[in-house]
């Protein structure tokens, strides 16, 4: 009987064992699909969203592309629930503003037009000026209250225009 129930197991564990040695003979994963895309754009790999052209006409990479306003807006929301506490601060103010210049992009790159967004826009640009263009973590400190001012009042101006981000 013993002898039985050791053969088995041998034999249980080869197949196990040549399983492992076909799944590690495996060649390396096929290139990604490259496709034209549907605007006549350079090849590049498959994707369903069509290529963005960049103010001279030739496509811009997905990877340059602005993000829609929908992305940018849950960005900004993201930043609601931040604080600015003693060993973060610098990174919350960062974020902060990095994500107010995402949805400041996306807005004017929207198909809509730039002037669909005209008070969050001047909200931003006014920012901006407050800055005078030092994105600094001191500066950010001491602008912390236009940030979050500013990051509030876009949110309820979105929140007042939902097909906006949905």
């Amino acid at each position: 009987m013993r002898f039985g129930s050791t053969a088995v197991g041998a034999g249980l564990l080869a197949v196990a064992l040549a399983g492992f040695t076909v799944s590690c003979d495996v060649g390396p994963a096929a290139p990604p699909v490259v496709s034209s895309p549907p605007d006549g754009g350079a090849p590049g790999p498959s994707d369903p969203s069509p290529s963005a052209p960049s103010p001279t006409g030739e496509p811009i990479p997905a990877a340059g592309r602005p993000d829609k306003v929908r992305d940018a807006f849950a960005g900004l929301q993201a930043t609601l629930d931040d604080s600015c506490v003693p060993g973060n601060c610098a990174y919350v103010l960062g974020r902060l503003d990095d994500e107010l210049h995402r949805m400041d992009r996306a807005m004017k790159a929207d198909p809509k037009g730039s002037g669909h967004f005209p008070e969050p826009i001047a909200l931003i640009a006014k920012l901006d000026g407050e800055l005078g263009g030092n994105r600094s973590t001191v500066n950010l400190e001491k602008h912390k209250a236009s940030l979050i001012e500013t990051r509030d009042r876009i949110n309820t101006w979105m929140q007042g225009h939902p097909d906006d981000y949905r």
